[in-house]
């Protein structure tokens, strides 16, 4: 046993520190920074000394070994300072060219834990076993999990191994203690692991012999020698010590002694006293490899601690199946179970299985334990519970009620005395319970998940494929059953990599086939809580989870149910209290990833008829085409394209007002887009016309990436399916997602297959757009000739079919194709006229892509005031329309027409807020652009290497493109052109 005597100093109040688990240290309440694993390393150095100085290579040698890295003196003393800012004054103190920490004794649990192991000791020795008992298992429950918990370098790693040492024979000590007192038959199933674990531990053998013997097991006492001699012999080669070779002969003996533990009196020293009160231990070990969950883990126990002579506490945990709701719940009740002296009763409600334990039967068991004979425990539920309460009076007892069904079920259960505790787990959120404490306990985070996986794989496997472990524990969902079931399968089969499991693991076809193990199955889990699920409820369950996306609107879940919004969020709100779904928001739900996987398998086995999913699926994107075009009318009054959409059968939502509508497109943007792109097999004219009407997600850059993603897809089905409406409809999207990202070629590629299969199918208004698309496309690459021919047939095709916004469109771009020609009167014109139609139409985003054309012109015809009002007002509308791609574009063109007017200051500013704008949008060439004008304007301010930095930039970014404008810049470069030369391409 570890027994120095650490050198104190006077308190500090306030802060206290732990190496018994992760290394951490407090300030009151609050958990202090410790830093880096090697700041962590030098603390526990500092600490495990007692206060003792311990000089800088000591240091070094504690933190790297033999080979520390060259800077190791500076990393030490950066360290040190490091920590002498986060502790109090005075504590880390250097002197004698080293480091050493003043605290006070009991600032450290180890040196707690020390103090309180000696005073067992001589509880021991005078006697006083229940004292002695009471004080090591105070000791152990100051260990949260293994010592110096990551902490590196070869002084934490022989720490270790001397504290979990330590700890194993306090464990031993407790145990001994046990069976002195005669719980012999509690220590049975503890004793059988801790051999299981330690099979060369001679001392837990002849414990583990002592309680079989004891619990009239004689035979398997024996059998626990016979095995340890073979063990021995094979492992060692040597034989058992001579002490568990006596205890066998004192079994075989039949040794009365040996049979009645030291604190009991032999029959003729009993005294008439009636005997002590029953004190039950009932909790479940609680696992080794217990991971993270600190911060429900400390909500738990400081609740269950409220627990006094006023006040009974009640502590009700929910959460999905497999989340770990028993795993923390037991170790919470072992972290407080010595506060908690007349016992601890457990029980499994089987809430989740078809067949509920009966209060009744938990009652009489509980008051069997208490120490109520059989032949007075009463026949009826309420007499029961009435003595059960009574029996807890005076005393303080922790109840865990585990796997409740719900609060019904636990009522009867709960002690009605002040100082005792319940702390109930359940799948159901218990709302009902009156006076208890909700905790709702979610799947882990990406690095408790890791952890566990480790522990549980071994840090050799996984440090080799991290990223394959970090891929395995996302398709686990993070959920802890899921991560425990496939670290035992890869840890059982040595032969497989992390990167096999993860494999096995993408396809989530198979996935929830591959996660069981044993008699541990995430599927078997589910099944349990499916089965309680009312007709009504599961059928909602199972359509639920066929719809793709990261979580699902009221609205929308209603149109896939088909049933009025009001019982939808009825069943709904049932199906979040039963934890299979989690509101995520008011008004927004989700299901976990495997849930979600069980409930479509649900789905394709039991929904009946079949037709039914396709149907749901059906209803969900006549919701989400509905209400597109319904926020297309209303951002772009008098546009026919939602005249030219395919009809469906069910509405969508109408909204109060333009911004009502533009919140809901960019809110459910992610979930229908994921709705389109998984009906694009049965439904792929609606699923293409969805996407067209919510070409403003692609525009604005905010879901462009996933938007032309599915574009592309659809387009490609299309294809296969020889189906040229959707086809030319579907390219006409991919051309505005190319053109958006400066992609010019394949736009062009693209607009011209959707202007060839448009024109095979007389589709009117695609025809006109796929003109305009040429044209555009056409202008951006300097193709002029092309671009008048294009956008001028677009504009005849729009008037032919009465669109005056794609008429306004055409105008004004071909006031850019007659700016690039050099007309800039007609181009001011044209804009004008495109800009009064809009306006006329009280058009607010497509007025701003019309003052956005006449911003071009005015800076053509050096009317920069102008041009800068014009691109000013465009600017606040695009952001009024959350279009952030136009956004950053109109703040490139102000600086443009900035700089054209001779204030570089304000072009550099503007440039590269710009810049910010478009970051991760808009493409290389719209990049380049920016980066060509940011370079003019620092040159103009006399920072003229860093612009050619942004010309050498846009240069490589337009020749990766193949973009003319590489010629410019590299002139610009070179120092052939002027540095002022506005760009109004």
């Amino acid at each position: 046993m570890l027994a120095t005597s650490p050198v104190t100093a006077p308190p500090v109040d306030g802060v206290r520190f732990a190496v018994l688990g992760p290394v951490r240290a407090w300030r009151g309440g609050e958990l202090l920074a410790s830093g880096s694993p090697q700041q962590r390393a030098l603390l526990t150095a500092l600490l495990l000394r007692d206060g003792r100085t311990a000089t800088a290579s000591e240091l070094i040698d504690a933190i790297w070994g033999e080979e520390p890295p060259q800077q190791a003196l500076a990393a030490l003393r950066t360290y040190a300072s490091r920590l002498r800012k986060v502790l109090d004054p005075g504590v880390l103190i250097s002197e004698a060219g080293g480091y050493a920490l003043r605290i006070p004794a009991d600032a450290l649990d180890l040196h707690t834990a020390r103090r309180l192991a000696t005073e067992a000791e001589q509880a021991r020795i005078n006697g006083d076993l229940p004292q002695a008992r009471a004080l090591i298992t105070e000791v152990l429950a100051l260990w949260d999990g293994e010592a110096l918990t990551s902490v590196p370098g070869p002084y934490a790693e022989n720490q270790r191994t001397r504290l979990e040492e330590w700890r194993l024979e306090l464990t031993e000590t407790r145990l001994d203690l046990n069976l002195e007192s005669g719980f012999h038959a509690e220590a049975i199933s503890e004793l059988t692991a801790l051999t299981a674990a330690h099979p060369l531990r001679e001392r837990l053998r002849g414990l583990l012999m002592i309680a079989l013997y004891r619990s009239g097991r004689q035979a398997e006492a024996l059998a626990v020698y016979a095995d340890t001699r073979r063990l021995l012999a094979d492992e060692l080669g040597v034989d058992p010590r001579p002490e568990l070779a006596q205890l066998q002969q004192r079994i075989l003996q039949a040794d009365e002694e040996l049979a009645r533990p030291a604190g009991q009196q032999s029959p003729a020293e009993e005294t008439p006293w009636p005997p002590p009160p029953a004190v039950p231990h009932q909790l479940p070990t609680s696992v080794h490899d217990f991971t993270g969950r600190q911060h429900h883990l400390l909500e738990i126990t400081e609740h269950l601690l409220r627990a006094d002579g006023s006040v009974m506490a009640i502590t009700a945990l929910g959460g999905l199946g497999g989340v770990g709701k028993t795993t923390l719940a037991v170790q919470a009740a072992h972290t407080v179970r010595t506060d908690f002296p007349d016992g601890q009763l457990y029980v499994d409600l089987q809430g989740a299985g078809f067949r509920a334990a009966a209060a009744e039967a938990v009652l009489g068991s509980f008051l069997r334990a208490l120490g109520t004979a059989d032949s007075a425990i009463p026949d009826t539920l309420d007499e029961r519970a009435a003595l059960y309460r009574s029996s807890l009076e005076g005393r303080r007892v922790l109840v865990l009620l585990d796997n409740a069904r719900d609060a019904a079920q636990i009522r009867p259960l709960l002690p009605g005395t002040a100082g005792c505790a319940a702390l109930v787990t359940s799948r159901v959120r218990m709302v009902d319970l009156a006076g208890a404490h909700l905790v709702d306990l979610d799947v882990m985070s990406p690095e408790e998940a890791l952890q566990l996986f480790t522990r549980i794989v071994g840090t050799e496997r996984v440090g080799a494929e991290r990223e394959a472990a970090l891929d395995v524990v996302a398709a686990c969902g993070f959920l802890p059953l899921a991560i425990r079931i496939a670290a035992s399968r890869l840890a059982a089969r040595r032969t497989w990599t992390v990167s096999v499991l993860a494999a096995k693991l993408a396809d989530e076809r198979r996935r929830l086939d591959e996660l069981q193990a044993g008699d541990l199955a995430v599927k078997a889990t589910f099944e349990l809580g499916y089965g309680q699920l009312e007709p009504a409820q599961a059928h909602a369950f199972r359509l639920l989870g066929l719809a793709d996306g990261p979580d699902i609107s009221l609205a929308a879940a209603a149109a896939l149910l088909n049933l009025e919004p009001h019982t939808a969020e009825d069943l709904l709100e049932d199906l979040v209290g039963t934890s299979f779904l989690d509101s995520a928001a008011p008004g927004r739900y989700r299901f976990h990833d495997l849930v979600r996987l069980y409930a479509r398998a649900c789905a394709e086995r039991d929904e009946q008829p079949p037709q039914e999913r396709e149907k749901a699926l059906s209803r969900l994107l006549d919701f989400h085409l509905a209400t597109a075009a319904g926020v297309y009318a209303l951002e772009h009054p008098g546009d026919r394209l939602v005249d030219h959409l395919e009809p469906t059968e069910h509405g969508g939502l109408v909204f109060g007002g333009r911004r009502e509508a533009i919140d809901w497109l960019y809110s459910e943007a992610t979930a229908l887009l994921a709705s389109v792109r998984q009906s694009a097999g049965p439904s792929l004219r609606r699923a293409v016309d969805t996407l067209w009407a919510t070409q403003d997600l692609a525009d604005s850059g905010a879901a462009s990436r996933q938007y032309e993603a599915v574009a592309t897809s659809l387009w490609e089905e299309a294809a296969r399916r020889s189906d040229p409406r959707a086809e030319g409809r579907a390219a006409l999207v991919v051309a505005r997602s190319h053109m958006n990202a400066g992609r010019f070629t394949q736009a062009d590629d693209a607009a011209a297959r959707a202007l060839l299969m448009a024109e095979s199918c007389q589709d009117a208004l695609a025809i006109c757009w796929s003109q305009n698309s040429r044209g555009t496309i056409a202008l951006y690459q300097n193709r002029h000739e092309q671009a008048e021919r294009h956008l001028t047939a677009a504009l005849a095709g729009f008037q032919a079919v009465g669109d005056r916004p794609g008429e306004a469109s055409v105008l004004c771009n071909l006031s850019r194709a007659r700016l690039a020609a050099g007309e800039v009167s007609s181009a001011l014109t044209l804009a004008e006229e495109g800009m009064a139609v809009y306006d006329g139409l009280d058009m607010s985003l497509r007025g701003a892509n019309a003052r956005y054309a006449l911003g071009l012109a005015l800076t053509a015809a050096q009317r920069f005031d102008e041009a800068i009002a014009s691109f000013r007002e465009a600017h606040l509308r695009f952001a009024d329309s959350r279009q952030r791609l136009w956004e950053g574009m109109s703040l490139f063109r102000i600086a443009e027409a900035e700089l054209a007017a001779h204030h570089p200051a304000a072009a550099l500013d503007l440039a590269e807020r710009a810049l910010a704008v478009l970051s991760g949008i808009g493409g290389d060439w719209r990049r380049g652009n920016v980066l060509t004008v940011l370079g003019r304007a620092l040159q103009a301010v006399g920072q003229v290497d860093r612009a050619r930095a942004c010309w050498q930039e846009a240069l490589d970014l337009f020749e990766e493109l193949g973009s003319p404008e590489a010629r410019q810049v590299s002139e610009l470069i070179e120092g052939r052109m002027s540095s002022s030369l506005p760009n109004t391409t």
